[in-house]
């Protein structure tokens, strides 16, 4: 498995502390968190993947009059007139597209991979930056190259400016002021009002953890569940009487339907199935490419040679019945679920693990596989 945080990088706090005093509860600051980190993505970098199509990004620019937002995929040609100062390029998913990146957010894995959401990472001139506002979730703010000012604290008016196409507080009362160095942290709970601001040219590195909204949950369930609930019948009145409203709809009617659709009922185990495939469903950018099916008994010469690892860009989650992968719930293997589990924890198997691996284990791998969702350790 990925190398986690350490203590260091929580000031000193072991993973239980940290958890236990500040997740969801308070922010904290942490000094030389990652000792030389400067990052490893340039602005150029930074441009380039803002110009793919496969990649989420935007462009904010500030001066004395107005906020303007401009949505990716950008043209190289976007960047060339920008001023000196006060705009900032915010890249989102980087985990998905580059190695480096998704190193950097599994050392958070100490939070279940249910709760990572991805890594952002933001590109600021001079005084760039989006505005005091709020995030829903919890996020690391780790500092790359340049130095960037936070001022953040818990506030209760969280109204925000009207007719922006930016979220911006309308009042921001901060309670803490700290300039960021390379390789500092701040992390901020949920709902935590803060404005960054560069200094001088800087990126920083945002680990995002995702927090459902209720709503969206009770959305996606019924989607979910569309194909899957059968309530058998048709409507029938046949103490029908003659009506002298015929645009009133009848109370018996209502009464009946009422009765017969509240019989329908959600399981554990419907609700644990669409938890998971919700969990591991792509983001709606996210693309994968399918490969020519190798024969079954040369795909398992070859993982017994060389391994298997998951793609970047897939999600393998499991509970205590089923595993999910990349939206779909899949039956736990009667032989070799701990080494599925294992695969989904590291995210990658060694050959000696991968030698005389179950059939049915070396089929689930091998449809993987073809689906682009894994691929060769070496």
């Amino acid at each position: 498995m990925q190398e986690s945080v350490s203590t260091d990088a929580l000031g000193g706090r072991s993973q239980a502390a940290f958890l236990r005093r500040y997740w969801h509860k308070q922010a904290l600051l942490v000094r030389g968190a990652k000792p030389r980190f400067t990052g490893w993505l340039s602005q150029r970098d930074l441009v380039a993947l803002a110009c793919r199509d496969d990649v989420e990004s935007r462009l904010v620019i500030h001066d004395s009059r107005r906020w303007s937002l401009a949505q990716g995929p950008f043209r190289r040609g976007d960047f060339s007139g920008l001023p000196e100062r006060d705009w900032t390029l915010l890249v989102h998913g980087v985990n998905l597209v580059d190695d480096a990146g998704d190193a950097l957010l599994r050392e958070f894995s100490f939070i279940p991979y249910a709760r990572l959401d991805d890594l952002m990472v933001s590109y600021a001139a001079p005084g760039g930056g989006v505005g005091p506002h709020y995030d829903s979730y919890d996020v690391f703010l780790l500092q790359g190259f340049g130095r960037r000012r936070w001022r953040y604290g818990r506030q209760r008016d969280l109204a925000l400016k009207p007719g922006l196409a930016l979220k911006i507080l309308a009042r921001f009362t901060p309670q803490h002021d700290a300039v960021l160095a390379p390789g500092d942290m701040l992390y901020l709970p949920p709902s935590s009002a803060h404005d960054g601001s560069a200094v001088d040219a800087c990126t920083t590195y945002s680990i995002g953890f995702r927090a459902g909204n209720f709503t969206e949950l009770a959305q996606g369930l019924l989607d979910h569940l569309r194909d899957r609930i059968a309530i058998e019948g048709r409507y029938a009145d046949p103490d029908l009487t003659p009506s002298t409203h015929p645009a009133r709809i009848d109370p018996r009617m209502q009464r009946r339907i009422a009765r017969t659709l509240a019989r329908m009922r959600f399981t554990p185990t419907m609700i644990a199935e669409f938890l998971g495939s919700h969990l591991t469903e792509p983001k709606p950018h996210v693309a994968f490419t399918r490969r020519k099916a190798p024969a079954i008994g040369r795909f398992a010469k070859a993982i017994a040679s060389h391994g298997v690892r998951l793609d970047r860009k897939t999600q393998l989650l499991y509970d205590a019945h089923r595993f999910y992968l990349n939206g779909e719930a899949c039956a736990r293997p009667r032989r070799g679920a701990a080494l599925l589990a294992r695969l989904a924890d590291r995210r990658h198997l060694t050959a000696r693990e991968c030698d005389g691996l179950p059939p049915e284990l070396v089929h689930l791998l091998h449809a993987a596989y073809v689906d682009g969702f894994l691929d060769f350790d070496a």
